[in-house]
């Protein structure tokens, strides 16, 4: 009897531990509390945290499509109708540090050309912290300064490199005043060259000088002056521009002029983005000086906002070497983010008593 209540007694024992355990495993966990992306307004808008982290991302870019008439570049150029279609992406990143933000921008772009040609390039690519800049993006002798109006064909007559590597130092005093140093790639064209017409660029992979930008600028109001110069270290010689900017309200207007160390050279900072066929005469004599700017360059253009959806562009040029550019455009915005841009160029080339009328129209999406 004694064993028999000991053996029912194990048995209920058991089967409320085996119903315990029974009742534990289908018990629902606690759900995780959902972390959802916040916004990150101190670095402008577009900016949000990535979850789990105190960086902010930013994901934007583009997409462009123009239709091309004749060649403000090449007067030899016969093609009467060109098309070129863009995609961009565009990665920024920002974090908050002791030394200021820390940041990176990351461009990509896609390119589709007339007759199925096909590119991607690492546009840029940099990282920057408390001033200091280091990665791959337009030199600082062109993005200090400002480059050459509102136009798309601003550089018909060469106002200096783009793309390049560099490391770079720039100081804002937060009353107006702002300066940068930057040392910048001597071998920076790889298969392609970054700045300038690939039949005189004259960049060498065993070139170990970098090359060399410095300037300085004030603003005040609606008045800003700033001066920048670049030594080309390969060519030994160099060029200097000189900036002025003016806001009066109904308009803007810039005046920009260049010297160049050696007229009779061409180099990074003077150099030309024109065929060669710009500096070679009617007899067949070809005078790479004349491609370029000569002595000096003046470029000067005004931007007028018709209203808040429309605004008119124009811009002009001129060299010691007789080249002579004017450009014109319209820059409307059906919608928001949404661009139509028609442009006219006119070029004259005095060296080879030639001039040429070329044309774009322009669509393209921001996002």
């Amino acid at each position: 009897m004694n064993i028999k209540s000991l053996l029912l007694g194990s048995a209920a024992a058991l089967a409320a531990v085996s119903g315990a355990h029974a009742a534990d495993a289908i018990v629902a966990a606690e759900p995780e509390p959902l972390e959802y992306v916040r916004i990150c307004d101190a670095y402008g808008a577009g900016y949000f945290f990535i979850p789990g982290t105190e960086t902010c991302l930013k994901i934007g870019g583009k997409v462009r499509t123009e239709g091309e008439w004749y060649d403000a570049y090449n007067r030899n150029s016969h093609n009467g109708t060109l098309w070129h279609t863009r995609a961009e992406l565009n990665v920024s990143t920002a974090t908050d540090t002791e030394y200021g933000p820390l940041k990176t921008e990351t461009i990509v772009r896609w390119d589709w050309h007339d007759g199925n040609a096909t590119s991607t390039n690492l546009l840029w690519s940099y990282i920057s912290l408390g001033g200091f800049t280091v990665g791959k993006k337009d030199s600082q002798y062109n993005s200090y300064i400002g480059y050459a109006g509102d136009v798309i064909n601003d550089d018909v007559i060469y106002d200096g490199p783009y793309e390049l590597n560099q490391i770079t130092y720039e100081y804002d005093a937060g009353n107006g005043f702002s300066a940068v140093v930057s040392v910048e790639d001597s071998n920076s064209s790889g298969s392609g060259a970054s700045y300038g017409a690939s039949w005189w660029t004259d960049d060498k992979a065993n070139h170990y000088a970098p090359d060399v930008v410095a300037g300085a600028g004030f603003k005040s109001g609606a008045w800003g002056f700033k001066v920048v110069g670049g030594y080309d270290s390969i060519v030994e010689e160099g060029a200097i521009k000189a900036r002025v900017d003016a806001d009066f309200g109904a308009f803007s207007a810039f005046l920009m002029g260049g010297w160049n160390t050696d007229g009779d050279k061409l180099n990074k900072y003077a150099g030309t983005n024109q065929d060669v066929s710009a500096c070679t005469a009617p007899n067949g004599t070809v005078n790479a000086s004349k491609c370029g700017w000569g002595d000096w360059a003046v470029w000067g253009g005004a931007s007028v906002p018709v209203n808040d959806k429309l605004k008119w562009n124009v811009q002009l040029a001129y060299t010691d070497s007789k080249i002579f550019e004017a450009t014109t455009n319209i820059k409307w915005n059906p919608v928001k983010n949404l661009l139509i841009e028609p442009e006219l160029t006119y070029v004259h080339y005095d060296y080879a008593n030639d001039d040429t009328v070329s044309g774009i129209l322009r669509f393209e999406r921001n996002f």
